[in-house]
């Protein structure tokens, strides 16, 4: 299997902002007061402008799907967090906490993908589990290192155990469960994704090893990582803070690889990070500042992988 890929789908907000909904729990969010709701989305609108740009003059394949007005969907511009797209056709739809993030799965997309000539040949869907309030937030919630068949999960409101477990056996994971904690006001409290603590690259993995307060599972984790030989790089609350866990390797041009990240992140990053991971894929990072701060999420959360065959 394989664990990056060159193909991209990204989807262009029209009313991003700030959404309350998911702001209960997900600690980055940020209220920009002094923005109107239509700057703010321009803001966004140009930065996804730009990010998109960057990724197609390195030769990632971006499928572009402009959102609809009605029904409201503040945070679509994260489409990770409701599909992912397999290798053997499949594809996943997951349960969401926030109940205006469940209108974000349009089923024209599925459309549109196979227009493209990718393949779908099974639906997987998860989704039933929100009329019992249980949820598992896409490639948010769950990691997974497709070429060794494991999925890493830190658990949250957002990420059930048991919709984990289920996750694993249908697509035939090794789970790796355990919490992931940031610093609230002096309290500690859970991390909502765990794509903003963790990032797996084909060769390497970042992540912030310090938010994982049980011993023996930071332990687990860390033993996982190293047996498949995976090169740890170690990242600080504070990186987390400007979403330098939140990086996603994908591959451009003559099969170059890239590792996307926000202008926060890669400047949040040493110069001695900087250099392990320019072992293995070159930085490629681009402002993200309005989405990061109302959102409350970043350049990982903005790109749903596609693994589908073509047709």
């Amino acid at each position: 299997m394989k664990q990056i890929t060159n193909s991209i789908l990204m989807i262009r907000p029209v009313a991003f902002r700030m959404n309350e909904q998911t702001a209960v729990n997900n600690y980055y969010q940020k209220v920009l007061d002094n923005l109107l709701p239509a700057t703010v989305n321009a803001k966004a609108q140009q930065e996804f402008d730009a990010f998109v740009e960057k990724l197609k003059a390195v030769g990632v394949d971006v499928t572009v799907v402009d959102d609809t007005l009605d029904p409201d969907t503040p945070d679509s511009i994260f489409p990770n967090n409701w599909i992912s797209f397999h290798e053997n056709g499949d594809v996943a739809l997951y349960p969401m906490f926030a109940e205006n993030r469940r209108l974000e799965r349009r089923e024209e997309i599925l459309d549109l993908l196979e227009e493209k000539g990718f393949q779908i040949d099974n639906i997987v869907d998860y989704t039933a589990a929100e009329e019992d309030g249980f949820f598992l937030e896409g490639t948010g919630s769950l990691l997974l290192d497709r070429a060794n068949q494991k999925a890493y999960c830190a658990l949250s409101p957002r990420a059930d155990e048991e919709l984990f477990i289920e996750f694993c056996e249908d697509f035939d994971y090794a789970p790796i469960i355990f919490e992931a904690f940031q610093n609230v006001d002096g309290d500690r409290k859970l991390i909502y994704h765990t794509n903003v603590m963790m990032c797996l690259g084909e060769h390497f993995a970042v992540i912030c090893a310090d938010s994982i307060d049980d011993k023996q599972e930071r332990k687990a984790v860390m033993a996982s990582l190293k047996e498949d030989k995976k090169e740890v790089i170690l990242i600080s609350e504070a990186q987390v803070n400007n979403f330098a866990g939140n990086m996603l390797e994908v591959v451009g041009n003559d099969n170059k690889h890239y590792l996307v990240m926000s202008t926060a992140a890669h400047q949040s990053l040493t110069k001695d990070q900087v250099a392990k991971l320019e072992k293995h894929a070159t930085i490629l990072s681009s402002s993200l500042d309005t989405i990061e701060a109302c959102g409350g999420g970043s350049a990982r959360c903005m790109m749903a992988e596609i693994f589908l065959p073509l047709k």
